[in-house]
C-alpha cells in the first residue's frame, strides 16, 4: 500500500493531457523538450519567430510520437504577441500547464555582423546586439512568464521551467575560443550577453519561485553544458578538457531532466538551478 498523497514513480511522470509551451522550440534543444513532453503524453506547443519552422518542428514531433502539437510564430519581445499567444493556445486547447523559456540568441563568436574577428569583445560590443539579447532571453522569458503564470496560478497548478546555462553559474573560459595568429586585442570571445542573460535567467526563476508558490505554480531552471552541434574539432577538444566527462553533451540527453522537472515527480521542487554539464562547474 502507498501512503496518503503517494503515486508510483511511473505515474508521476505521466503528462496526459497536459499542455505544454515551449519558446525557441525551432531550435536545437526546443525540438528535445517537445519530444520529451510528446513521449509523456503532453501536447507540447512550439512557439518561435517563423510559423514555418515552428509549424514543421511541431510536425516532426507529431510524426514521431502521435497525439497533438501545435507550432506558432510568435515574437515573445512582444507584449501584444504574446497576449495573443496565451489566448489563442486557451482556444485551441482550453488550458495550459507549463511553460518552458527556452528562447535565447546565442551569437557565434567566430563570426559577426558587426566586427570582423572581435566585434563579440566587451569593449567593441554592439549596443543593439546586447538590447537583442535581452529581448529574446530575459524580456520574452519575463513576457510569456506574465502571460501564463496567471492563468496557470488560477487553475491552482503549473509549472515554469527557465533553460538557464552552465555560463549563467560561471564564467566563460575564454580560452577555448582564441584562434592562432590573433592578438590578444582581436581575439573572439563569448559575447558578455550570453552570460549575463543566462544569470538573469537564475533570479528570474527564484523570483518566480516564491511569487506564485501559494498558487501552485513551481519555477526551476536548468543549466545545461555545451551542446554537440557541429563545432570546430580545436573548440570541442578544448571545451571537452574542460568538462570531467571528456565530451560535450548529445542532444538529446536533455530530455529526461525536462521530463522530470515538468512533471509531478518534481512535485517538491521550487526555485532549484539544476546544473547538466558534465560536471564542468564541480572543477
Amino acid at each position: 500500500m502507498t501512503s496518503a498523497g503517494a503515486h508510483s514513480v511511473r505515474g508521476a511522470f505521466d503528462l496526459a493531457g497536459r499542455v505544454v509551451v515551449i519558446t525557441g522550440g525551432a531550435g536545437l534543444l526546443g525540438v528535445r523538450h517537445g519530444e520529451a513532453v510528446a513521449e509523456l503524453g503532453a501536447t507540447p506547443i512550439l512557439i518561435d519567430l517563423e510559423e514555418g519552422k515552428a509549424g514543421g518542428a511541431a510536425d516532426r514531433v507529431r510524426r514521431k510520437f502521435g497525439g497533438a502539437a501545435a507550432g506558432f510564430g510568435v515574437d515573445i519581445t512582444s507584449p501584444e504577441a504574446v497576449d495573443g499567444l496565451l489566448q489563442r493556445v486557451l482556444d485551441c486547447f482550453g488550458r495550459v500547464d507549463v511553460l518552458i523559456n527556452n528562447a535565447a540568441n546565442n551569437p557565434k563568436v567566430e563570426a559577426g555582423p558587426f566586427r570582423e574577428g572581435h566585434w563579440s569583445r566587451l569593449e567593441n560590443f554592439p549596443l543593439e546586439v546586447w538590447n537583442k539579447d535581452f529581448a529574446v532571453g530575459l524580456t520574452g522569458a519575463f513576457l510569456c512568464s506574465r502571460a501564463f503564470g496567471p492563468e496557470m496560478a488560477r487553475a491552482g497548478k503549473g509549472v515554469i521551467l527557465n533553460v538557464a546555462s552552465d555560463l549563467g553559474l560561471i564564467g566563460p573560459d575564454q580560452r577555448i575560443y582564441r584562434s592562432e595568429g590573433e592578438t590578444e586585442q582581436t581575439q573572439s570571445v563569448k559575447p558578455v550577453s550570453y552570460s549575463v542573460v543566462k544569470a538573469g535567467l537564475i533570479g528570474f526563476t527564484r523570483y518566480l519561485a516564491t511569487y506564485w508558490a501559494s498558487a501552485g505554480v513551481r519555477s526551476n531552471a536548468l543549466a545545461p553544458g555545451g551542446v554537440e552541434a557541429g563545432q570546430n574539432e580545436a573548440f570541442v577538444t578544448r571545451l571537452t578538457n574542460l568538462i570531467p566527462l571528456g565530451r560535450m553533451a548529445h542532444p538529446d540527453e536533455y530530455k529526461a531532466a525536462v521530463a522530470f522537472m515538468v512533471s509531478d515527480a518534481s512535485s517538491y521542487m521550487n526555485g532549484a538551478i539544476v546544473s547538466m554539464d558534465g560536471g564542468r562547474t564541480a572543477w
